[in-house]
């Protein structure tokens, strides 16, 4: 473990910019993400930056030294009790959240998981419970449910334009050959291989997330997993699957499909929701949102018109990315800046919930259940 004397100095107070009292909030786990956490954090301006924490040394030091963080710590129980955060993220393999948050949860502090929030729904339940019990806030960074098309989609349903929503169809595609592909097939040792659904795991709340808010508890799923790419010869690579395919029927009677596919190109980050009144399509990726077409004139003129309305609200779409960049709000984690900003407002009693918790476990189920159908991949 390695303090500075900052750290030693803010340790057990709340931190106070003039009369605004600003969170004290500590990151444990300085991978890759844990950079956009320290970002979007300090984007907010909700809370400071004062301890990072990992089992190897060079990553906290790494992760302090770009972020100017007063506390590096390789002990996430001697940071707890050194620095007395009043916030925890915790970006470590999944198979650590359970000991992490509860751990958090114990010391009084409020806690946000990276995605998948934990290994079963067994595990979420522990987490959730004893949040429930600390009198504290848990969220997950189900971070596209708040893009900007998301948001509209939920301006839409709350003011009834879609009706009653009937079906959902979500779909997330991904590269072998990118940054997160090379990194899980060359390296049977990658954590990801200990997560129960294999490579889907670390990915499915991408897909399941954008479902849950809509199907109820008592709900049934089907699914099947298979492999397309090439053996490997390495029995570990070739016994996981890269295409996955599910559908749920929730006990409300909305159904939903999905699919996961790492061949399908271009790789789809989208979002087809149905509803009783009209239908709309969400792309993550070009930020997008359009109602579907639909024939309102007879005969062949009626089919003329439909191509024109659509290239109308693309074009609306275009000019509102484009605002949004002149704003600073195109990057790529603007959606988990305003998730973040949700969850500090709820922490200060502002906001509800960004995440409900039910929602939560909820995905979670959804996970236990594609694993325990797609075990023996095809």
């Amino acid at each position: 473990m390695r303090t500075t004397p900052h750290a030693r100095a803010t340790a057990g107070i709340a931190l106070h910019h003039g009369s605004v009292r600003v969170l004290k909030t500590a990151v444990i786990g300085c991978g890759k993400i844990a950079d956009s956490h320290v970002e979007q954090v300090r984007a907010i301006g909700a809370a400071e930056i004062v301890a990072a924490c990992d089992r190897e040394p060079l990553m906290a030091e790494q992760l302090a030294q770009r972020w100017d963080i007063p506390g590096q710590f390789t002990d996430a129980l001697e940071m707890l009790r050194t620095t007395r955060p009043d916030v925890v993220h915790i970006a470590t393999p999944p198979d650590s959240h359970v000991a992490l948050a509860t751990m958090a949860l114990e010391h009084g502090c409020h806690v946000f998981v990276e995605k998948p929030f934990a290994l079963t729904a067994a595990d979420a339940a522990t987490i959730l419970d004893a949040a429930a019990r600390a009198g504290r806030r848990v969220s997950v960074n189900y971070l596209y449910n708040f893009e900007r098309p998301a948001l509209e989609l939920q301006r839409l349903l709350a003011d009834g334009k879609l009706g009653r929503v009937v079906h959902l169809e979500s779909h997330y595609g991904y590269n072998l050959a990118g940054d997160y592909g090379v990194a899980v097939l060359g390296d049977p040792e990658h954590w990801v291989h200990r997560l129960p659904g294999k490579l889907f795991h670390n990915v499915l709340d991408h897909v399941l997330a954008k479902i849950a808010p809509f199907v109820d508890d008592d709900f049934t799923l089907q699914a099947t997993a298979f492999r397309l790419r090439a053996d490997s010869g390495n029995p570990v690579l070739d016994a996981m699957a890269d295409e996955l395919r599910f559908t749920i029927k929730g006990g409300n009677g909305v159904t939903a499909s999905g699919t996961v596919s790492a061949h399908a190109r271009p790789a789809a980050h989208s979002l087809r929701v149905a509803g009783t009144i009209d239908t709309v399509e969400l792309d993550y990726a070009a930020r997008t949102l359009v109602r579907s077409a639909r024939q309102s004139q007879p005969s062949a003129i009626g089919r003329l018109f439909p191509p024109f309305v659509q290239a109308r609200q693309f074009r609306r779409n275009a000019w509102r990315n484009v605002a949004d960049f002149g704003r600073s709000k195109s990057h790529y984690f603007q959606c988990m800046r305003v998730l973040l900003a949700r969850f500090y407002g709820a922490i200060d009693g502002r906001d509800e919930d960004p995440v409900a918790p039910a929602q939560i476990l909820r995905v979670c189920r959804m996970i236990d259940a594609i694993v325990e159908q797609t075990r023996s991949p095809a």
